[in-house]
């Protein structure tokens, strides 16, 4: 598997090597973006037919190229592996996370410390509407304290894969909405308390809204966790929300909401009392019916229609943390 993904990096990394060159469009025309400016030129867009195709580049007929009469959004970062952008998009997007525990966890475990993680989501569009998403994979490093420390140490995370398909697409007033689904397959480190069971299944809905002649934007996202275990890990419901406003054309500051409701604990699992958010799904009892909220704010460059960066700090609103203290995300997408 692993193979196989750095296969799709390497071809991926030589397709966004390329240059592609910027034209006037017209009626019926397709749209190219410069890599010198942010295409926020949606209107161009209105311009051709219902059917029209904002980019015309293919490798192979494999792989299409991203929408870009959105590139006036951005993409969210918090709940990252949930969380998915509503446009459909071939990218690559290597992440960065440093995640603070508390000090007392679930039902009086002693925590503390800090977790990282290194990874790369990877996104390429089948047709127009049509996308494969990998949304979690990569490698986690533990440097947590107490009783968690002798339950955890590094290793490789789970990876997660699915599809979404767009469902409405309406450029002129800036409105998008997806489906899809995921499965995450447990072939992760044990030790990194990853491949708790047999996987699991996770279904969503996500879309976006223009604001302010592209000054603005919202994205919202819900979807349900369940595993193919359900004896083994927990079934969750998640709500994430994203507003940003441009602050010049490359510069954008964003705000995101984060909810996740425990609907099911794993019946036969630990009374642990936590159970991990979208990184982890512990096998856990007492989480059920336990609420999650967490804020972050961050900036986002994005100096062309084929790269942006960002970076936001995470933290939680409710008295229940589960295992979020704090959380600092760094991203660069690389789209093409």
């Amino acid at each position: 598997m692993r193979v196989s993904i750095g296969r799709m990096v390497l071809g991926l990394a030589a397709i966004l090597g390329t240059s592609v060159g910027l034209h006037t469009v017209n009626a019926g025309e397709l749209y190219e973006p410069s890599d010198m400016t942010v295409y926020d030129g949606y209107e161009s867009c209105c311009a051709c037919d219902s059917g029209c195709e904002c980019g015309d580049l293919s490798l192979l007929n494999l792989v299409k190229p991203s929408d870009h009469c959105f590139d006036d959004f951005i993409s969210p970062m918090i709940n990252f592996v949930f969380f998915e952008d509503p446009r459909n998009v071939s990218e690559l997007r290597p992440i960065f996370v440093n995640h603070w525990v508390p000090s007392t966890i679930g039902n009086n475990i002693s925590a503390g410390g800090t977790v990282q993680l290194y990874a790369l989501q990877f996104r390429v569009a089948l047709t127009d509407r049509l996308s494969v998403i990998a949304t979690k994979d990569g490698y986690i490093v533990d440097n947590t304290e107490g009783t968690l420390d002798t339950l955890m140490d590094d290793g490789w995370a789970d990876v997660s894969a699915g599809l979404k398909y767009t469902l409405l697409r309406d450029p002129c007033e800036g409105r998008i909405l997806s489906a899809g689904f995921t499965y995450e397959m447990p072939v992760g480190s044990r030790q990194a308390l990853q491949a708790q069971g047999d996987g699991e299944f996770y279904f969503f809905l996500t879309g976006g809204q223009r604001l302010w002649d592209g000054n603005a934007h919202i994205l919202s996202s819900v979807g349900y966790r369940l595993p193919a275990d359900t004896s083994v890990q927990s079934q969750a419901i998640q709500w994430s929300n994203h507003f940003d406003v441009k602050l010049t054309d490359r510069i954008y500051m964003f705000t995101e909401v984060a909810w996740w409701h425990w609907t099911g604990d794993a019946s036969n699992g630990l009374p642990l009392g936590v159970s991990g958010a979208d990184l982890f799904n512990l096998s856990s009892t007492d989480v059920a019916g336990k609420d999650l909220v967490t804020q972050n704010v961050g900036f986002r460059f994005k100096p062309t229609g084929h790269l942006e960066t960002g970076i936001a700090y995470e933290f939680p609103l409710t008295g229940y943390k589960d295992l979020t203290e704090g959380r600092l995300t760094a991203d660069m997408i690389l789209r093409f």
